[in-house]
């Protein structure tokens, strides 16, 4: 079984933000795929069922974004996952531009809240992740008035296209491997 976590923050204030990113992917392949709510379980929002031939466990802490890693720590253990081979994690990157994807196996939390709790909560930094774009804050904007804010028109676009390639993304990991949607994902693409 593979555990496919989102990250975001929970609550209507937040939602549609740069930061909920995560939420929005899962949100979109549980659409896509029929996934039956689970319900919660260690204070995350949960489903199961079968993506790319595989089982998989959907996965929103309900925790807020710095304090993700102990409902996923929880989850993998409580569902016997490993998360260096089984668990593919999907989150926003002010690193990237509106509309990017970057896949990796593993690394730093890169100044990402959410992933450095889930580093120090997992006791490790290789579990696969998918990074989507978000952009830059600009210049003299704080960070989280930034990344708590929403997108305008034609980055809502690119966003909104992102998402449907993390989905097809997950998918690919899941069916043929995290090289293989590497190759294909991490191309530079929709940038304006």
């Amino acid at each position: 079984m593979y555990l496919v976590v989102g990250l975001g923050n929970p609550g209507r204030q937040y939602e549609a933000t740069r930061h909920n990113m995560g939420f929005d992917v899962i949100d979109r392949l549980v659409e896509e795929h029929r996934i039956p709510q689970g319900g919660v379980k260690f204070n995350a929002m949960y489903g199961k069922g079968i993506i790319g031939g595989e089982q998989v466990l959907l996965m929103k802490p309900l925790s807020y974004m710095n304090l993700s890693g102990s409902p996923v720590r929880d989850m993998a253990h409580y569902f016997k996952i490993d998360p260096e081979t089984e668990m593919i994690v999907v989150y926003d990157d002010i690193d990237l531009e509106p509309g990017q994807l970057r896949i990796r196996k593993q690394g730093s939390a890169g100044g990402h809240n959410g992933i450095k709790d889930l580093i120090k909560q997992l006791g490790t930094q290789k579990f696969v992740r998918i990074k989507v774009g978000v952009g830059a804050k600009p210049q003299g904007w704080d960070l989280a008035d930034h990344v708590l804010g929403r997108f305008d028109t034609q980055q809502r676009k690119l966003v909104d296209e992102a998402q449907e390639r993390a989905v097809k993304a997950v998918e690919m990991i899941l069916s043929r491997g995290t090289d293989a949607a590497m190759n294909e994902f991490n191309k530079k693409t929709g940038v304006v």
